[in-house]
């Protein structure tokens, strides 16, 4: 009896200790999006949206398949505001690994790409800045431009790189 009760002690102690060390094994899931304000001048102007890969299309229609080939998950897309004028959409794409997010952005280069020193690799252009960390593919895209408007997006990039 002393020996099943011992048997029986450790079993839940093996137990207790799976579960917890399982716990610590899980994935967290990450907001790659900055709060209004985290990042200064920069307020988040609505709702995050997400698209997993087989309903892609509803928010990417005709861009939808070149992401699904190279592995996209799960697209999360939310809007921004700078200084309360400049506008801008915050796209994080989640591919299934590195490879996936470096063929997106490598895709559509053009000659004005000017290469930035963020996350795994990055480039930006006049309203946008593009960037991948990991499995990740960020696109950060300003409805116009200004004289402000490279600084302002970099600044919200290194906001969205900083999450993930």
């Amino acid at each position: 009896m002393i020996r099943s009760r011992r048997w029986m002690l450790t079993a839940v102690a093996l137990a207790m200790v799976v579960m917890v060390s399982g716990a610590g094994c899980k994935k967290k899931a990450i907001n790659p999006f900055p709060a209004s304000g985290a990042v200064a001048g920069w307020e988040k102007t609505g709702d995050t949206r997400t698209f997993a890969a087989k309903n892609l299309w509803q928010y990417i229609d005709g861009d939808a398949e070149q992401y699904i080939a190279a592995g996209v998950v799960t697209t999360s897309t939310a809007d921004y505001k700078y200084q309360g004028q400049l506008e801008a959409v915050v796209d994080v794409h989640t591919m299934r690994d590195a490879e996936g997010a470096r063929k997106i952005l490598e895709t559509g280069l053009t000659s004005d790409a000017k290469k930035i020193q963020l996350g795994d690799e990055c480039v930006q252009y006049a309203q946008s800045v593009a960037f991948r960390k990991g499995p990740y593919l960020v696109r950060i895209v300003a409805y116009e431009s200004t004289p402000e408007t490279p600084q302002a997006l970099l600044a919200l990039a290194h906001g969205v790189e900083a999450n993930l």
